[in-house]
C-alpha cells in the first residue's frame, strides 16, 4: 500500500487526499472543489487507478481572471494496493468529496479445494 501513499503525496497541492483502510476495503477520499459527478471519470486497468476530474467554475461575465492558481483538470493515475479489486467498487461524489470504495480481493483466506479420485 505504501505506493498508493507514496502518489498520493505527489498529487498536487491543491488535492487533499486520505487513504482508510478496514480489514475488507480501502476508502479513497478525495477533495475536489468544483467536481461533480458528470466532471469525473474513475478508470481501472492493470493495476492501475485513473482519476480524471475537471472543475466547474462559474465566473460572472464582468470579471476574468486576474490570476488563477486552482487548476480546472486532474489527470492522475495511482497504483492499487495488490489485494484491492476494481469488482464491486462504488464511489460517490458530495460537494467535491469523491469517496471511493475499493474492496479487498481475498488474499490470504483458506479456499478448500476439493479432491477427487483418479481415474
Amino acid at each position: 500500500m505504501s505506493a498508493l501513499r507514496d502518489a498520493l503525496r505527489d498529487l498536487p497541492d491543491a488535492v487533499f487526499a486520505d487513504l482508510l483502510e478496514s480489514d475488507d476495503a480501502y476508502l479513497l477520499v478525495v477533495d475536489l472543489p468544483g467536481v461533480s459527478r458528470d466532471t469525473l471519470d474513475i478508470h481501472v486497468k492493470n493495476g492501475r487507478l485513473r482519476l480524471e476530474a475537471r472543475r466547474e467554475k462559474d465566473v460572472p461575465p464582468e470579471f476574468h481572471y486576474d490570476r488563477e492558481e486552482r487548476s480546472m483538470f486532474l489527470d492522475a493515475e495511482l497504483p492499487l494496493p495488490p489485494d484491492a479489486t476494481a469488482e464491486e467498487a462504488t464511489a460517490t461524489v458530495d460537494r467535491g468529496v469523491l469517496e471511493l470504495r475499493l474492496p479487498k480481493r481475498g488474499i490470504g483466506e483458506e479456499t478448500r479445494i476439493e479432491i477427487t479420485d483418479a481415474e
